[in-house]
């Protein structure tokens, strides 16, 4: 039995095998996120389309921390954040404002992950934004769109004004607040903020040593170039990346895919 096959062997009968692929992938990637220590006690999001014809997408349950998701515990949602899945939780109305605003706009939204982490708050807060101050930068700076803060994300007025600001880029620095990706598989919208977040971090403590050695203007063209062929970074994450992280998280604690 392959390693999907067995991930898929705990499958209810009242789910599609499409949509529990999604369940277990979207789980472990909130699994994924808490063991980088990118999550915020029970904030934040990460929200995945359900395969199918309808506009319907999952999302944590509010008050579980992201080491305790699993994929029969995550709750679909509508569209407009009704709940369509019986749950002991309910779901938290900001962030699934900025989720649902990508999800209506984007129909290549397959997964959509915010995050408030320390350096990407950071760099959010800064006038320069993200720099490409190394090869890491170099992977995000060329699809990077920025929007500004208008507060606790309630208000669905704001969306258009979301939507219009990521565009088609699939990396978002949100001013003052956060970090956000989006891809057409969970695994590219993780290893998408994984390379966000990284170069973040590598920003920040840069800047703490003083002036950065400056990459040449050509470079940076070249490596942007190389990395903005979209089908082959798709295809790096779901073939290469994800694979390997799934055999880290069984390794570790296998209870995300129940």
């Amino acid at each position: 039995m392959s390693p999907a096959e067995a991930r898929l062997k705990e499958m209810p009968s009242d789910i599609s095998a499409a949509e529990w692929e999604q369940r277990i992938n979207l789980a472990a990637c909130y699994r994924l996120v808490a063991l980088h220590a990118w999550d915020d006690l029970v904030d934040t999001h990460i929200s995945a389309r359900v395969p199918g014809p309808e506009h319907h997408f999952l999302i944590n349950p509010y008050g579980l921390m992201f080491d305790e998701i699993t994929a029969s515990s995550l709750v679909k949602v509508d569209l407009d954040g009704n709940q369509l899945s019986k749950s002991e939780y309910s779901i938290n109305p900001a962030g699934f404002t900025i989720h649902s605003a990508i999800h209506e706009a984007r129909e290549d939204a397959g997964c959509v992950l915010h995050l408030h982490t320390v350096d990407g708050t950071a760099v959010s807060s800064c006038p320069q934004g993200l720099l490409p101050l190394n090869q890491t930068a170099h992977f995000v700076t060329h699809d990077l769109a920025y929007h500004d803060y208008e507060g606790v994300a309630l208000d669905h007025d704001e969306r258009p004004r979301l939507q219009k600001d990521v565009g088609d880029r699939n990396h978002l620095i949100l001013r003052n607040h956060g970090t956000l990706t989006v891809g057409r598989s969970v695994a590219s919208a993780f290893e998408r903020m994984y390379h966000l977040e990284r170069a973040c971090s590598m920003q920040v403590r840069t800047m703490m040593m003083g002036p950065a050695y400056p990459v040449e203007r050509s470079v940076i063209d070249k490596n942007e170039e190389l990395f903005h062929n979209a089908e082959r970074m798709e295809m790096r994450s779901t073939q290469l990346v994800w694979p390997a992280l799934l055999r880290k998280l069984d390794r570790i604690d296998p209870s995300y895919k129940t």
